[in-house]
């Protein structure tokens, strides 16, 4: 079981960037892929991104692709989403987890960290 703790969110004008962390306890987070979701009010979480368990191999939705990237540290522990030119629509609760080879969440969650972009 892997332990999540997100951090990193905060309040952006649309076309900023934020870094958001996730900091993973457990003895199979090296070995796990991760991914992030997003929750928006309202709606349901949806995937945002993934990295598989070295970091070589990195997919993403198609609403954030070219302006969010994820990264690893595997001796830190640490999953990153890197936000770019951020839009209104990515306000949401940011939460990341392990993920199954078709990007489903494994295990609990954790608190999520908040994003708001406004315009």
């Amino acid at each position: 079981q892997v332990q999540l703790v997100e951090s990193g969110g905060g309040l952006v004008q649309a076309g900023g960037s934020l870094r958001l962390s996730c900091a993973a306890s457990g003895r199979t987070f090296s070995s796990s892929a991760m991914g992030w979701f997003r929750q928006a009010p309202g709606k349901e979480r949806e995937f945002v991104a993934r990295i598989s368990w070295l970091g070589g191999s990195t997919y993403y939705a198609d609403s954030v692709k070219g302006r969010f990237t994820i990264s690893r540290d595997n001796a830190k522990n640490t999953v990153y989403l890197q936000m770019n030119n951020l839009k209104p629509e990515d306000t949401a609760v940011y939460y990341c987890n392990a993920v199954t080879a078709v990007n489903q969440a494994i295990g609990s969650w954790g608190q999520g960290t908040q994003v708001t972009v406004s315009s």
